[in-house]
């Protein structure tokens, strides 16, 4: 079966999407690497917790867009395919979008930096939180906030204190 001018295109541009996806990742292993050197201190690690958090999970996200991006040109638009990797690129963006939110609306409680991770295909919300401790207090201010402004249940939301020096 021969393989026409549009599929070696589609195969061209899926090529170089991963190809630009490797390149992505080392990069950033390199710049992350250069980071904790140039900080030369034992603190290093928990000082970058909250930037390599965000690092690792925007290189993670950019990985499944590249894929999906890929699905989505090989595809013509009302295929099912198509459709699902929309559907799926679009919850992804959500996800971002919500975490980006209320990573500020924790910041606004006092703390100096948070990361706050929503996942997809559960009801679960995982904060990490720049402080020494967690208090009944500061707990309870950050439960009442998710349910607030996402509807779970506090069974599902996990606050974990890291301490990092800023």
């Amino acid at each position: 079966m021969p393989i026409d001018m549009s599929m070696k295109k589609k195969i061209i541009l899926m090529s170089s999407l991963v190809l630009l996806l490797a390149v992505t990742a080392v990069f950033n292993f390199i710049f992350a690497n250069s980071q904790a050197v140039l900080s030369g201190n034992d603190g290093a690690t928990t000082a970058n917790y909250f930037t390599t958090y965000r690092a690792e999970r925007t290189t993670t996200r950019n990985e499944a867009l590249v894929q999906l991006d890929s699905v989505i040109a090989l595809y013509e638009e009302g295929d099912q395919r198509y459709e699902e990797a929309t559907s799926m690129k679009m919850e992804i963006v959500a996800a971002m979008e919500k975490e980006l939110v209320l990573e500020n609306m924790v910041k606004s409680l006092g703390f100096s930096d948070a990361v706050v991770s929503v996942s997809s295909d559960s009801d679960n919300v995982n904060i990490f939180i720049n402080s020494a401790e967690l208090n009944y207090d500061t707990a309870l201010s950050i439960y009442s906030m998710m349910k607030k402004e996402t509807g779970i249940v506090a069974g599902n939301v996990i606050i974990m204190p890291v301490y990092a020096e800023s």
